[in-house]
């Protein structure tokens, strides 16, 4: 069993052939696909995506990208899909993608925490873990959740320092690997793929972005899992399987309602 845990299945990108592509995916052993959301407008597509494919789990956020455009009623909305559990079945597995992107040079930083800090609150009181999304933020994402404490979740994509990742441990968060350990020059991605505790990793493909080194420029796709997943084996030196049946155990460890049948 595989279990991807960040994947943008419900993207337009699928639209020509969304059930191929799952089709391709359940062949290779990927059972269980977690679907997050990156603004409000992005919701109805999640949850339908989930509904009609038993394997897609939903996620609900904001992600730090979207901020730009989103308001407080974006805010509302987001706590009514995730406490009005009843009439938005499937229910949410996470809050998510929620973040802080630092990468582009005209960040508005102070707008971008204003909306993480606000759906950590939410995540909190939802009592929902997080999928967090880290670029050149590690730091100030830690600050906000020693201050905000949540239910853990998953640093999606990690390429922290050592000291990051085990401060990401120490708050209850696995750390997400997939297409960026396949390049050969990812040389501290690797090395912290292979170092770190078993316990604390989980796969993904965010599809259909970050495709590995052997596809780059087309499109990533959940079925890549499987190759990543046996890489991964290869660099750590111990059985695929085993290595699948661990990482999706810890996905089920981050998101508990993963366990569901969907």
């Amino acid at each position: 069993m595989l279990v991807d845990t960040h994947c943008h299945l419900a993207a337009r990108e699928f639209d020509p052939d969304r059930e191929a592509v799952l089709t391709a995916a359940r062949a290779v052993g990927v059972s269980k696909i977690v679907i997050p959301a990156v603004d409000t407008t992005d919701f109805v597509n999640v949850r339908d995506c989930c509904k009609k494919y038993a394997e897609c789990f939903p996620a609900y956020g904001i992600h730090p990208l979207y901020v730009a455009q989103a308001n407080d009623g974006d805010l509302a909305t987001l706590r009514e899909w995730l406490l009005a559990r009843t009439t938005r079945a499937p229910v949410a597995v996470a809050v998510g993608e929620i973040g802080l992107d630092l990468h582009m040079a005209n960040t508005d930083l102070k707008r971008q925490e204003y909306f993480f800090t606000e759906q950590l609150k939410i995540a909190r009181n939802a009592n929902l873990p997080v999928l967090l999304h880290i670029r050149r933020a590690g730091d100030l994402i830690l600050k906000h959740l020693r201050r905000i404490h949540v239910r853990g979740g998953i640093a999606h994509a990690f390429n922290g320092s050592d000291q990051q990742a085990k401060e990401f441990v120490n708050l209850g968060f696995k750390l997400g690997f997939g297409g960026a350990m396949t390049y050969t020059g990812s040389t501290r991605i690797r090395r912290l793929a292979t170092s770190l505790p078993i316990e604390n990793i989980v796969l993904e493909t965010d599809a259909p972005d970050m495709p590995p080194e052997w596809s780059t420029g087309t499109r990533n796709e959940p079925a890549t899992l499987a190759t990543i997943n046996h890489m991964l084996s290869e660099l750590r030196g111990i059985d695929a399987d085993e290595l699948s049946e661990r990482t999706s155990a810890n996905a089920m460890t981050a998101l508990p309602q993963l366990r569901s049948p969907g």
